[in-house]
């Protein structure tokens, strides 16, 4: 069995099998936040990895966490060695903590009220903390603002599909925009 490090996408799963939604919603919506790895895998530091197996093992093993530690200024001097360490330990976290997470969730009981609420308040905060280290790029948030809103009036039972594209276009059209702008000295 192949173990899917698309942690994101797991949440938002269970948002689409709740709402029974279409499976081609279901592998669009995949395609869409799971696409970021092809990116990740461009600049990922494979290279510094020996051995097939172990850059195999790299490749399965890249995660969001993985890259955003190895994309980072005190990490282009780390061996192979260690990348690899890191993706591990990084798998046996995940691995380890769905575990857990599985286990003791089947502890919990049923009528818990407010227990639904949890994973709303988890992507409120991490929003949140995205927004302070946007450091006055306010276009990200607003941009991703507008797109779940006009996701909801435009398609209310597709609405995270229609924010996820929407969200993505106007990333693109910015980011070309911005591209094209000539730069002032």
């Amino acid at each position: 069995m192949k173990h899917n490090f698309g942690g994101s996408f797991e949440f938002l799963l269970i948002g689409l099998v709740g709402a029974a939604a279409p499976l081609v919603s279901i592998a669009v919506a995949a395609f869409l936040v799971q696409g970021r790895h092809v990116f990740y895998a461009l600049s990922f530091p494979l290279h510094r990895v020996r051995g097939r197996l172990a850059r195999t093992y790299n490749t399965f093993a890249l995660t969001d966490e993985a890259y955003a530690l190895t994309a980072a200024e005190q990490a282009r001097s780390w061996s192979g060695r260690r990348i690899l360490w890191l993706q591990l330990f990084l798998h046996l976290y995940w691995a380890g903590g769905a575990t857990a997470g599985a286990l003791l969730g089947a502890l919990l009981p049923h009528s818990v009220q407010g227990l639904d609420f949890a994973l709303t308040a988890l992507f409120t905060v991490l929003a949140l903390d995205a927004v302070r280290d946007l450091r006055g790029d306010l276009p990200t948030p607003l941009l991703a603002l507008l797109s779940a809103v006009a996701g909801r009036l435009l398609l209310p039972g597709q609405m995270l599909l229609a924010a996820f594209a929407l969200f993505t276009a106007g990333l693109l059209a910015r980011h070309v925009a911005t591209v094209r702008r000539p730069r002032h000295a």
